[in-house]
């Protein structure tokens, strides 16, 4: 079996998530890719939770309906996922919350014989699943002592119970790749601006934002930046705009919900020309909507947000690889041009667990705004010919710093003749045209599948996972625009070359991205939408697609 799927389920509380990350690390200890999609209600306890786990020798992004294994901790597991099962779906159950064909785990007598507490049950539970798939004993030991931070004794004796007591069913042949990080696409946005200089993460937790703040937050010492949790979303992009200001690379991280209150300051931003990188990550919409399901909504709301014009970058990875790379691109490219730059993610991504090769991560070129000489006086807002004017910060000698939300002079003093602020503003517009010939430089459209077939799918963020599978299953082209703001025209036009079928699979009821393209005379011929808060499957994208195709 080259291919594996594992779905584990269970109630808010089971601990179905770090479940579903021992249960991807034995996957991947055995010589898988890795993708893990987690499913939540917005409950602290209660409601149903589960974790589907895809390994395969492939790079992957998305998972299939149909499973190899289910892992039941409650009855509703199994209740909600049979029609996910086949006949020769090997199901491993809690035997005593759950009747079922397969083999039962007698979860309680284990739990109370080796006097454990219920949380332990997954352990369980995961035990069973590894000998059912013919998991060797020492694959689990090795995982559960890197990745279970305590009790990992008293977990390894739940777990060998259970794994002596089941038979091998379903045995998984071993994959041919040696075991790689595992990262979600949250914490591959936090390595990536890490890595393009972070000195300061500012946030209001909101899903599904909130794991970038808690990952930072704990990571902090080992990566030297400095972590802050405000009052709420204003507080939080002033702050951050504050620290810009005294020359620190600051980010913030929130959702479609909390970006709205926003909105003010990063005009702030757009006026005063403060270097600022926003995370977006988007759930469905809108208001509070769905706070733990996904959607890609969000996408005009933040190419527009903010009164008045000035130049803003917009990047949207497809998987943690990506986001790695372009995280990083957008911390620069902030303070290359004292811009706002967005990394628009989606709970798909934030959430979902991809295997990152190092070797496939591509190295990012540091950039930076031109320095103050020193040449008195010193003027904040100078009117060069690119538009950038050289930065000082507090304390630096002789030089006054003034930064203003009003129309401004080059020093930053707040004037209103009709002279000076269309010199402001032709000056701002000319750092967009130098961000435009910037990112010339960089492979803004993505090209993936049968380079010259003659149908396309046109994708961006997370879709990029599931489109790359139809494609490779039909013989399509995938084009995927990374970089939304500035448009990468030109790069679009060729990469949509020869096509004469452009398909739009988007995850919104207004096909944003089509919508965006013909604003630069690309037309979309057909479009495939998903706007109920769950992402796109390979099963149901390959039917659609198929009908688009007839």
């Amino acid at each position: 079996m080259k291919n594996v799927s594992v779905l584990i389920g269970g109630k808010a509380g089971d601990g179905i998530n770090s479940a579903g990350a021992l249960v991807a690390q034995l996957l991947n200890h055995i010589g898988y890719n890795i993708y893990l999609y987690f499913d939540y209600p917005s409950l602290i306890r209660g409601g149903h939770n589960f974790a589907i786990i895809r390994g395969s020798e492939q790079s992957i992004g998305t998972c299939w309906k149909t499973l190899d294994f289910l892992l039941a901790l409650n009855r509703e597991t199994l209740e909600q996922h049979r029609d996910n099962c086949s006949s020769d779906t090997a199901i491993i159950f809690n035997a005593d919350l759950v009747k079922s064909a397969g083999q039962g785990i007698p979860v309680k007598e284990i739990l109370t014989d080796e006097h454990a507490p219920a949380i332990m049950g997954n352990s369980a539970i995961i035990g069973g699943f590894a000998k059912a798939a013919g998991i060797e004993w020492d694959v689990v030991e090795g995982v559960f002592k890197s990745y279970i931070p305590k009790g990992v004794e008293l977990n390894l004796k739940v777990a060998k119970r259970a794994y002596n007591q089941l038979e091998t069913v379903h045995p998984v042949s071993k994959g041919s790749r040696s075991p790689c990080p595992l990262l979600t696409g949250n914490e591959a946005i936090g390595l990536g601006m890490v890595n393009g200089g972070l000195d300061v993460y500012v946030s209001y937790p909101m899903t599904p934002s909130s794991s970038l703040l808690h990952f930072l937050a704990e990571q902090k010492e080992k990566f030297g930046i400095m972590v802050v949790h405000p009052e709420n979303e204003i507080a939080v992009i002033l702050m951050a705009l504050g620290l810009a200001y005294t020359g620190k690379r600051s980010a913030v991280g929130t959702s479609g919900g909390g970006f709205c209150l926003m909105t003010e300051g990063l005009s702030l931003a757009g006026m005063a020309e403060l270097p600022l990188t926003l995370v977006v990550s988007q759930r469905t919409g809108p208001s509070t909507g769905l706070p733990t399901y996904t959607g890609q909504s969000d996408l005009h709301f933040v190419l527009h947000a903010g009164q008045g014009e000035y130049p803003r970058l917009i990047v949207a990875p497809g998987d943690a690889v990506e986001a790695l790379y372009w995280s990083a691109v957008a911390m620069n490219m902030a303070w290359k041009f004292q811009v706002p730059a967005f990394i628009l993610s989606d709970k798909t991504l934030s959430e979902g667990t991809y295997s990152v090769d190092p070797a496939a991560v591509s190295d990012v070129r540091g950039a930076d705004s031109p320095r103050w000489a020193g040449t008195a006086p010193y003027f904040r807002y100078a009117d060069v010919p690119s538009g950038v004017s050289p930065l000082a910060f507090p304390g630096t000698k002789d030089a006054v710093i003034k930064v203003n939300s009003y129309a401004h002079d080059e020093a930053g003093i707040t004037i209103e003749d009709a002279h000076t602020v269309g010199q402001m503003t032709e000056k701002r517009l000319r750092k967009g045209e130098l961000l435009t010939e910037e990112m010339r430089g960089y492979t803004g459209v993505n090209v993936s599948g049968m380079h010259d077939a003659s149908t396309a799918l046109f994708c961006w963020g997370s879709t990029k996972g599931v489109c790359n599978e139809i494609a490779a299953l039909l013989g399509l082209r995938v084009v995927q625009p990374v970089v939304l703001s500035p448009f990468p025209t030109e790069q679009l036009k060729k990469a949509i070359a020869g096509v004469r079928s452009l398909i739009s699979v988007e995850e919104n009821a207004t096909a944003q991205l089509a919508a965006l393209a013909e604003r630069h005379g690309i037309i979309a011929d057909e479009k495939i939408l998903r706007y109920d808060g769950r992402p796109f499957l390979p099963d149901d994208l390959l039917v659609k697609v198929k009908e688009m195709m007839i």
